[in-house]
């Protein structure tokens, strides 16, 4: 360490143990935080204390294993891993946590009986310290870049076997963890597996001091969506001539999808499925006010209209298997990402996507590779979509290349999934 003013030796904190302490003066205010999230309907009010790693649920008997996802995606990711663990682990407890109300949704109908879902407590000394003492897992598993160190201290010093899988780092966070390498070299070095997502994100790890075992993307592996075959006979008795799906829309994507639907000369039924199910009202007027009729799926079930909102969680199975093409959305617009591409191509629909999606980089760019998507700027929306209607052969043939592409991968998850499960007692 260089000498500081007058001959003196800087000291400089660790990082990490500087994080624990300011998260540690800053605890006592986390309950009005969350307390002013949840009243703008970011946190369960009725959930918080999980929050702060209290729970009332019980700890069975025996091993554990904590299986962990932010949000949405990174959650129903861990799906393959959940029913493998069950299959194959009986006697072991699943945890599994996540950071949403929507992914909480989400999981509440997907998780398999006697599986556990909480919320993840805040990165916070006390509340990490309660959680561990409370669950006591003898295996955790990280999804993509959730790296929060008091958690995972608290979780390697009480002797829980850590993996992190289908890892990844943005350039954000690459960026910021390069600035501290000292600490992401000890956060890394807790970790008894790590699988990145691809190269690009081992070599990212690599560089941050990780010891990286081979990659494996979580993304791929799951099975196909679920569906409940009545919806589906209601629904193609509303459509006889297959929609066309808008999946997973946002803010400032609604007006693009409604705008590109208003100028299709032959314009086929749609579903739109906004991201977040409560925006289906706001969605309505939108579509009411370019002269589209329009009709939530919550209240009216079977019901004929220019544009069905699909303002229903957990149904994504039933519209991919409907429509004739979907638009995959979160990418039309910055800052979103981009959703899952998968979750068409296990169902053999056709997928077009807007440019902007790093969050699924390495998916679309295989998929691309092989021809197995459309990717357009908004402005080529129309386009994109007019050409799927006028060509479906050519719409189903590029679907049918994206599915091969996506078993394959598959595949590869799946055998990470095994690795993982070795860790496991």
């Amino acid at each position: 360490m260089p000498p500081g003013a007058g001959g003196r030796r800087v000291i400089r904190p660790n990082a990490l143990n500087l994080y624990r302490a300011v998260t540690g003066l800053l605890e006592p205010i986390a309950p009005a935080l969350l307390t002013h999230r949840a009243r703008r309907g970011k946190e369960d009010l009725a959930r918080l204390d999980e929050r702060l790693g209290k729970s009332k649920a019980l700890r069975p008997d025996g091993p554990l294993v904590w299986l962990h996802g932010a949000s949405v995606g990174e959650s129903l990711s861990i799906l393959p891993l959940v029913e493998r663990l069950r299959a194959e682990k009986p006697k072991v407890t699943v945890l599994v946590t996540s950071g949403t109300t929507t992914s909480a949704a989400l999981l509440a109908q997907r998780l398999p009986q006697g599986a556990i879902h909480q919320y993840l407590p805040v990165d916070a000394p006390s509340a990490a310290k309660r959680f561990m003492a409370q669950w006591r897992p003898s295996l955790a598993v990280f999804v993509e870049s959730e790296l929060w160190p008091n958690l995972l201290l608290e979780a390697k010093a009480a002797g829980t076997r850590l993996a992190l899988v289908s890892a990844k780092l943005s350039d954000r966070s690459f960026a910021r963890w390069s600035q501290r390498f000292d600490a992401a070299r000890q956060l890394l070095a807790s970790f008894d597996l790590i699988l990145a997502q691809d190269a690009r994100a081992q070599a990212r790890f690599e560089a941050l001091g990780g010891k990286v075992a081979g990659e494996a993307d979580l993304k791929f592996g799951a099975a196909p969506l679920p569906v409940d075959p009545a919806a589906l006979a209601v629904e193609r008795e509303r459509f006889p001539v297959a929609p066309l799906l808008i999946a997973s829309t946002h803010p400032g994507e609604d007006e693009i999808a409604l705008d590109t639907i208003a100028s299709l000369s032959d314009r086929p039924g749609v579903i739109l499925a906004p991201r977040h199910v409560e925006r289906g009202p706001a969605i309505m007027t939108l579509a009411k006010a370019r002269g589209l009729s329009a009709s939530l799926r919550s209240q009216s079930p079977g019901q004929p209209a220019d544009i069905v909102i699909a303002d229903t969680l957990g149904e994504m199975g039933l519209w991919f298997r409907l429509a004739r093409t979907s638009v995959v959305a979160g990418s039309l617009v910055p800052d979103i990402g981009g959703h899952n591409p998968l979750e068409a191509a296990r169902l053999d629909c056709p997928a077009i996507s807007g440019p902007f999606v790093e969050n699924w980089a390495s998916a679309y760019a295989g998929l691309e590779a092989i021809g197995g998507v459309v990717m357009t700027p908004p402005t080529g929306l129309t386009q994109a979509i007019a050409a799927d209607l006028v060509a479906p052969e050519a719409a189903r043939a590029r679907a049918a290349r994206a599915r091969d592409f996506v078993d394959r991968r598959d595949q590869e998850a799946r055998a990470g999934l095994s690795r993982i499960l070795e860790l496991a007692p």
